[in-house]
């Protein structure tokens, strides 16, 4: 079967062969390059090298030159041995040599760097380049980043953290990174300047897990308030991350004014017409609806250009700003006038203080509120301002394409996007067939406006294989073979060739990471979701493929034990097939109960709730990626008090469970780490057979509604326990994940070949 699909596959890259026409031009688009000299970007980039590989970092010289040979609008680099043995790596940008570096390390050393881990062995001597080895991406924009990766996956971090990760982007070869630390700070002087009181402020803003959605205007006051502390921290972390990023010569992306403002503006300009759009995630008017300025109002333009003249103060500016001001939101009117007219004023307000403004606006909002984004609509807005002065994100573009029903977005210019991740979820999980396509598919639309590819993924730290590929698909001019590149990325990963993990590879290409129909990558395993009779455990894959994964990652336990991110690749595919086997356990419950089975229910709810998922708990505990009591401590860390910890801490816990006030978007943002799945899962599931068996011995129905009601005092519950939970690994991974596979493999063989088929 693996070798009947790895057929499959290098067919299908092989015969999706087509000629790549030239990217759109833009000369509205030309000004945005590298402020930084050549120097400077030189000195970044051989900092980053020695970071990377410390005293073997004497064996490369990367240099920049602007002026290296090649079609200026585009970054290259050259790869070639010098005669002393040296790698030289000639790079037109700091980002194209760190690009150029990592492609070195990839092709001859067989090197590999991750979120879980690096395997950066590096051969001495160092292999030679044969001959210079020239590359020249296609796409002028490598973007990176998702507003809400801000709150998923960001908001604890430290510098140390937020350095590593923009060594990541720049060796990944992202050039055009959002930007979006430290701006409450500058919302702060606005507010006090404009005459709101503290209180008012604090009532309006939300709390660091929530800045995401505060900053889109979709919700307020809740989670908060935000101490000063946090805004000044992360306004001298904001000047940290600038530097850094331009110093690669990327192009930082900074917010502007959307048009939301706090309620109690109706106070300091009564006279305003000031509209209040509807509910936003299933919260109420307490934490949603939000005030949106009337976008002819003068004073629209004042306060744009209040926080834009104060930002870019602060931080100085690339020239290219983000706005979004119907995400998720359907505007109060579909006249075409009136979207114009917002879009046009949001732009202006740019303009007036930056005249060579570029606005970036992600394209989500026509996939999600498709029934009022019709073609009139969508045109408006987009034709609000003058073409080639707004960049789209198809944030979607790798599920829900929308140049192809926009017509290239009427003109404007675009970047074809992976979103990936809903939520930061933890899950396998990826459409590898459609991101190897798409970008080519985009380029040679009708009159293609599309500038550049990019990942947008709202949470970060999983999935590696997805995220790897789509960045190297970012500097390619055709799409690749995808056989050769898994069997390829198995040896690096691992710093050595093991069959089993090649095999196990392939098999989850063939089959989890390559869903070829439309659906949202949210976590559906009844293992993270509320327990009900109605849960959805429909795949796009054949799971006796990951149960195979499963067993070939088992075998290679022996030889690759030593390696860090095979020891992480080996919780997650555990992890993967445990929360598969969840899913054939919750349908023998449901059947138990269905046939009115007192003795079946205890049957299969005792191995779910005191066997599978305490084992599942402590295989995840014995893995530093896997930890909540991480990201509970990170949060406490950035806290100057205990009250502040605390603050943080609610922060950290509501929104990996109910997310809102009232469950509103309960496990949205779900993840199966170590603690998480014993002290929250595993007690809804206890409670949820418990219910059932109730209900057989008194004779009466399943009531969903009632059972809301108990469970949600059971989350609520984990909010506030208060308990302190590891924040080192527990336990021995490999042991651990022996014990499992022994007892749970021949489970899932009896039923492996159970598929449902969502094509």
């Amino acid at each position: 079967r693996v070798a009947m699909a790895a057929l499959r596959l290098a067919a299908y890259s092989l015969v999706f062969v087509a000629a790549v026409c030239a990217e759109s031009q833009f000369q509205t688009l030309a000004h945005l390059r590298p402020l930084v000299s050549d120097e400077e970007q030189t000195k970044a980039v051989r900092e980053l090298l020695s970071r990377l590989l410390g005293p073997r970092a004497p064996d490369f010289l990367l240099t920049v030159n602007r002026s290296m040979p090649g079609p200026e609008e585009q970054e290259r680099f050259e790869l070639r041995t010098l005669p002393d043995g040296r790698l030289f790596v000639l790079g037109s940008t700091g980002v194209a040599a760190a690009t150029g570096l990592y492609r070195y390390l990839t092709t001859f050393c067989r090197c590999h760097i991750s979120w879980s881990g690096d395997q950066l062995s590096l051969p001495s001597p160092l292999p030679a380049v044969p001959q210079p080895r020239r590359v020249t991406s296609p796409n002028r924009f490598r973007y990176y980043q998702n507003v809400c990766a801000y709150s998923y996956s960001f908001v604890w971090w430290d510098w140390e953290r937020w350095e590593r990760e923009i060594d990541w982007m720049a060796l990944s070869g992202i050039n055009l990174p959002l930007a979006f630390t430290g701006q409450e700070a500058i919302w702060q002087m606005v507010y006090i300047s404009l005459g709101f009181n503290q209180t008012e402020i604090d009532n309006f803003v939300v709390g660091p897990a929530f800045l995401a959605w505060g900053r889109m205007g979709n919700m307020h006051s809740w989670a908060g308030p935000l101490p000063n502390s946090w805004k000044k921290n992360q306004l001298n972390l904001q000047h940290q991350i600038l530097q850094r990023m331009r110093s690669l010569g990327m192009l930082p992306i900074l917010p502007a004014f959307s048009g939301f403002v706090p309620g109690a503006i109706r106070r300091l300009f009564p006279e305003e017409n000031i509209t209040r759009l509807g509910s936003w995630g299933h919260l109420n008017c307490s934490y949603s609806c939000s005030f949106l300025l009337d976008s002819k109002s003068s004073l629209f333009q004042k306060i744009g250009k209040m926080f834009l003249l104060e930002l870019v103060k602060e931080f100085g500016t690339n020239h290219i700003y983000s706005a979004d001001t119907f995400n998720e939101m359907t505007p109060s009117s579909s006249d075409p006038k009136y979207l114009s007219t917002t879009s046009n004023a949001v732009f202006k307000s740019m303009t007036q203080v930056d005249p060579l403004a570029v606005w970036l606006m992600q394209g989500w909002l026509f996939v999600n509120r498709p029934s009022f984004w019709q073609p009139t609509q969508i045109k408006a807005l987009l034709h609000g301002v003058p073409l080639g002065r707004m960049i789209i994100l198809d944030l979607f573009a790798d599920s829900r394409p929308a140049y192809s029903f926009t017509e290239s977005f009427y003109g404007q210019p675009f970047i074809w996007c992976m979103l990936h991740n809903f939520g930061g979820n933890t899950g396998m999980y990826g459409t590898i067939e459609t991101i190897n396509k798409g970008p080519f598919e985009a380029r040679l639309f009708p009159n293609s406006t599309m500038v550049g590819t990019g990942i947008t993924p709202e949470g970060i730290e999983q999935n590696d294989v997805v995220y790897e590929l789509m960045n190297e698909i970012g500097w390619c001019k055709k799409p690749l073979n995808l056989t050769e590149w898994v069997m390829s990325y198995a040896q690096r990963r691992y710093g050595k060739t093991n069959d089993d993990a090649v095999a196990a590879w392939l098999l989850l290409f063939q089959s989890v990471y390559n869903n070829t129909v439309y659906r949202k990558d949210h976590n559906r395993s009844p293992l993270v979701h509320k327990p009900s009779l109605k849960l959805d455990t429909s795949l796009w894959y054949n799971k006796s493929d990951v149960y195979e994964a499963w067993r070939r990652m088992h075998a290679a336990i022996s030889d690759l034990f030593s390696s860090e991110t095979f020891r992480y690749d080996l919780v997650d595919v555990t992890r993967q097939s445990v929360q598969l086997l969840v899913s054939e356990f919750y349908e023998d419950l449901k059947n138990a109960f269905l046939k009115y089975s007192i003795v079946g229910l205890q049957t299969s709810g005792n191995v779910l709730v005191h066997d599978l998922l305490p084992e599942l708990d402590k295989l995840l505990s014995s893995d530093k990626h896997f930890l909540l009591g991480h990201w509970l401590q990170t949060a406490r860390s950035l806290a100057t008090s205990e009250k502040e910890a605390d603050l943080y801490e609610f922060n950290a816990r509501s929104q990996i469970t109910l997310w809102g006030p009232g469950g509103n978007l309960l496990d949205y943002a779900n993840k199966q780490w170590g603690g998480l799945v014993n002290d929250y899962y595993a007690l809804r599931w206890d409670l949820f057979v418990s219910t059932l068996i109730k209900c057989l011995e008194k004779r009466i129905p399943f009531s969903q509604a009632h059972f809301n009601q108990i469970v949600f005092q059971l989350e609520q519950s984990f909010i506030v326990n208060k308990v302190k939970y590891p924040d080192k690994p527990v336990g021995n991974t490999f042991e651990i994940a022996k014990k499992m596979f022994l007892k749970y493999y021949p489970q899932a063989m009896k039923n492996g070949e159970f598929y449902i088929d969502m094509h």
